[in-house]
């Protein structure tokens, strides 16, 4: 298995932590103690945890129309609506990512990244109706052939680190990287109105597999 160059440190402090603790407990209590055992298990278990966030999966890229867009991240859709954006109406659709979901976000379409912006905020849980519009996010506006997309990485009240590759006026393909976020969140896309949007509400979603709308 493959695991993401943004979790290395994490990796390594949790495998060293993962030693040190269990090495203390062991020298202090003796190998008969249940309770070194019970330490041994709850550690061990939150470094398979902890790697397991940061593992890499094996998802080729797709042949399909160049005017389909694929989902950005794994997830739950918790959000269908009409939003105000960037001064125009949109759609506005929202994945939410459990920290037991593949945090790696793809970008959904080929296009130019026309804005990329970091805007700090608050810690809301990613679920809450203000999340979208107050959390602290990276914000995304891309041009594609279909017109501009907008796509938002949330934190939430337990992801508080947002990774962003986007280069202002760079080219990017569906299915490229388009970040990371630590910990579990929500990724919102921005669509046009005349969008065929292709999930439904409620529906579980997998990052550069599942159609998420036509344009």
């Amino acid at each position: 298995m493959k695991f993401h160059r943004e979790g290395t440190n994490i990796m390594l402090i949790t495998t060293l932590g993962t030693v040190v603790v269990n090495v203390f407990f062991l020298a202090l209590f003796g190998k008969d103690n249940p309770l070194v055992w019970f330490v041994f298990l709850l550690s061990v278990l939150y470094l398979i945890f902890t790697f397991r966030f940061f593992r890499v999966p094996n998802r080729p890229n797709q042949d399909l129309p160049p005017n389909e867009l694929v989902c950005p991240a794994d997830g739950k859709v918790v959000v269908i609506e009409k939003v105000q954006y960037a001064g125009a109406e949109h759609t506005q659709v929202s994945i939410f990512m459990s920290p037991l979901n593949v945090h790696i976000n793809w970008y959904p379409i080929d296009g130019v990244v026309a804005e990329s912006t970091y805007k700090p905020g608050k810690f809301l849980v990613a679920w809450h109706p203000k999340s979208s519009e107050l959390n602290e996010k990276h914000e995304l506006v891309m041009q594609t052939t279909g017109g501009h997309i907008g796509l938002k990485q949330i934190a939430g009240a337990v992801a508080r680190r947002i990774v962003n590759y986007a280069e202002p006026a760079s080219q990017v393909k569906r299915g490229d990287e388009m970040g990371f976020i630590k910990f579990g969140s929500r990724v919102d896309v921005l669509l046009p109105t005349h969008a065929e949007v292709l999930v439904n509400l409620g529906q579980k979603v997998t990052g550069n597999q599942t159609v998420l709308a036509r344009l």
